[in-house]
This record gives structure tokens, C-alpha cells and sequence, in this order.
């Protein structure tokens, strides 16, 4: 089972760049998809991937975040949000149910533009623990992919010493995600068969970023502890640019019956 995720930087823009064109290719089960940046209703063909089900959860503010999936397998019911004003008015989270198995888009607030969006974003980290630990009370497994604006660790970043004061590599973010590993309940599934420096997933537009690969490594499939056995072989898909970041594709032993 193939899963993929990417945060878009706006889903029209992916679709001119060639996405769309290049993701049929791929033969992805699941894909994830960030900051779509339109609504639903805007979308023309362009979009359209034959055989797969396009799932949406826009923010109510047009051209602005938003998230979505498309599946080749038909969900048994479709979640829209977690239950809170950010999470929900920003389009930030949409999760497809099959018998056994959750397969989520998460979009985690940036605080990069300011301390009213960091203190947002501290907000969101508090609300999303609580749900988090309801999930893995469940009788089932989740795969919760996305662009979670953290860097976890030094290897994850390429200037991590220059970045500590920095969104998306503070302290407190990165405590949070050691404490959501900590218990072995969940996973960051890239890094059971990757422990490689130099894996990035996005890239700052300024000067040589990319070129330079002097890139973070924020976009994740988080997934419960009982799948990571399940974990096959990981890529970042970087020959082609649709966005600031790039495809994260994971192969996984069959998930769904």
C-alpha cells in the first residue's frame, strides 16, 4: 500500500507545475494533500485524478490553507476538523475511515510570521495532544500525514544551530514531539527505515535554498506504533518542484481488508 503526502502551496499552482500529471504515474493507494489554498467549488478538471475519490476540508477564508485526500479505496466515512475554531476554520485536518485503519491530513499552523501565530500554534500543539491520545485509545490504527512545521531533531534541518530560536525548531516544539514518541504509542514512520541526514521536505524560496539542499525536513507520516513493521521503503521525490516541498511517499505492507 502506497501512501503520499505533500503540502501543495496551492493546489492550482501544483496542478500548472505538473503535480497532477506526474502523481498518475505513481500508482499512490492514499494522497495526502496541505495548504490547497482554494475552495472546493474553484476547482476545475485539472485536478481530477481518474479512478481515485477527492475528499476537501477548506478554510473558510479563500485561497488559504485547506486540506484534502484523494483515494483509490472508498473510506467508510469522511471526518472534516478536530472540534476547535483553528483547526476547523483554517481547514486544517480531514481523516478518512476504513474498517481497521484512519488515514488523516494534518496541516500544523505555522508561527514563522509572528508571535500572535507561535502563540496560535503553542494553542493548537496543546488542543491536538488531547486528541492524540483519545486516537490511540481506539480500537484502531491511524496514519496521520502532513505537514506538522516541526523539525524534530538536529538531523532534520540543515542549519539547526542557527535555527534554535526559530519557529518550527523551538525548544518547546521539539519537546512536544519527544513526548509524543516518548511512550512507543506513535511513530514517525520515515525515520524506521531512514536515518539518513541531508532528508528534507521543504525549502525556503530565499537564495539557493533548494539548490543547495540547505532544506528542514517538517512534512511526516506519523503513525501508530502497531504499523511500524508495516513500513517498507520511504522517498522524497525532488526531481521535479510543485511546491516549496516535496512528495514524501511511504510503502507500507497492506493496511486495509
Amino acid at each position: 500500500m502506497r501512501i503520499m503526502t505533500l503540502n501543495l502551496n496551492g493546489i492550482r499552482s501544483a496542478a500548472r507545475k505538473g503535480f497532477f500529471d506526474w502523481a498518475k504515474t505513481q500508482k499512490a493507494d492514499v494522497i495526502c494533500l496541505q495548504e490547497t489554498k482554494a475552495q472546493e467549488w474553484q476547482l476545475d478538471t485539472a485536478v481530477h485524478l481518474k479512478d481515485y475519490q477527492a475528499y476537501f476540508f477548506d478554510a473558510e477564508k479563500k485561497g488559504y490553507s485547506g486540506v484534502a485526500v484523494y483515494s483509490r479505496i472508498k473510506p467508510d466515512t469522511v471526518v472534516g476538523g478536530l472540534g476547535w475554531e483553528c483547526a476547523d476554520k483554517e481547514g486544517r485536518y480531514l481523516q478518512l475511515n476504513f474498517p481497521n485503519l484512519s488515514i488523516a491530513s494534518l496541516y500544523m499552523p505555522s508561527g514563522s510570521s509572528g508571535e500572535i501565530r507561535q502563540k496560535l500554534k503553542f494553542q493548537f500543539l496543546d488542543h491536538y495532544k488531547t486528541i492524540l491520545k483519545r486516537q490511540r485509545r481506539q480500537k484502531r490504527d491511524f496514519i496521520i500525514c502532513g505537514d506538522w512545521n516541526i523539525a524534530h531533531k538536529p538531523i532534520d534541518l540543515k542549519n539547526w544551530r542557527g535555527n534554535q530560536k526559530n519557529s518550527g525548531f523551538l525548544p518547546e516544539e521539539r519537546a512536544w514531539m519527544d513526548a509524543l514518541f516518548s511512550d512507543n504509542q506513535w511513530c514517525d514512520a520515515f525515520r524506521l527505515v531512514n536515518q539518513d541526514a541531508d532528508q528534507y521536505t521543504w525549502w525556503s524560496n530565499r537564495g539557493q535554498a533548494r539548490a543547495n539542499n540547505v532544506g528542514w525536513r517538517i512534512d511526516y507520516h506519523i503513525i501508530s506504533a502497531s504499523l511500524k513493521d508495516n513500513v517498507r521503503a520511504t522517498s522524497i521525490y525532488t526531481a521535479e518542484n510543485f511546491s516549496d516541498h516535496a512528495p514524501l511517499i511511504i510503502d507500507y505492507l497492506p493496511l486495509t481488508n
